[in-house]
C-alpha cells in the first residue's frame, strides 16, 4: 500500500510538471503567433506607406490613437487627426517613397505590446528633390476583437542640444 502511496505521489509530481511544461510551450507559442500577427500588421502598414495608400496604412491604428508624430504639430489626439498629417505629409511629397522598417523589437504583455525600431525612408519632393531620413518609432498596440492595433505611437528623431538641430540620418 505505502508503495502504492508514493508511486501515486511521483506520478501526480510527473503529471504537474509535464503540464507545466505544456502550459508554457503552448504560451511561448501564442506569444510567438502574437509577434508574427504584429510583424504582418507592420509589413501591410509599409506596403500602404509606400503605396501611398492612407486608408490602408490608417488600418493599422485604433480609432482613438494618440501620435507624437516627428514634425509639427506636436500631437495628433485621434485617427482622424492623424489621417490628415498622412495625407498632408504625402501631398507636400508627391513623388516616390520608399520606406523601411528596421530593427524591429516587439514585447508582448497578454492583450498589449509595445515595439520600437527605426524607419528608414526616402521622399520625393514637387521639385524632385529627395529627403532621406532615419527615424526611431515606438508603439504600444492593444488586440481587441481578435486584432492588433496601434493605439499610441511616437516619432522621433536624435536632437543635438548644442545646436538644436535634429540628427535627420542618425546612427546607433
Amino acid at each position: 500500500m505505502e508503495k502504492l502511496l508514493r508511486l501515486m505521489a511521483v506520478t501526480l509530481v510527473v503529471l504537474g510538471i509535464s503540464g507545466g511544461a505544456l502550459r508554457l510551450r503552448a504560451q511561448t507559442k501564442s506569444a510567438a503567433d502574437e509577434k508574427a500577427a504584429i510583424e504582418a500588421l507592420y509589413k501591410d502598414f509599409n506596403d500602404a506607406f509606400n503605396k501611398k495608400d492612407v486608408n490602408a496604412a490608417m488600418a493599422v491604428y485604433a480609432p482613438s490613437v494618440f501620435a507624437f508624430d516627428a514634425i509639427p504639430p506636436r500631437q495628433f489626439p485621434n485617427w482622424n487627426a492623424y489621417k490628415k498629417d498622412f495625407e498632408e505629409f504625402f501631398a507636400a511629397f508627391p513623388g516616390p517613397v520608399s520606406n523601411s522598417i528596421l530593427e524591429l523589437n516587439i514585447t508582448v504583455v497578454g492583450s498589449v505590446a509595445y515595439t520600437h525600431g527605426i524607419d528608414d525612408g526616402t521622399f520625393t519632393a514637387k521639385d524632385g528633390s529627395k529627403l532621406h531620413i532615419v527615424f526611431r518609432v515606438t508603439d504600444v498596440l492593444r488586440k481587441s476583437k481578435g486584432k492588433w492595433l496601434i493605439v499610441q505611437e511616437h516619432l522621433s528623431f536624435p536632437v543635438d542640444l548644442a545646436t538644436g538641430k535634429a540628427d535627420l540620418l542618425s546612427k546607433p
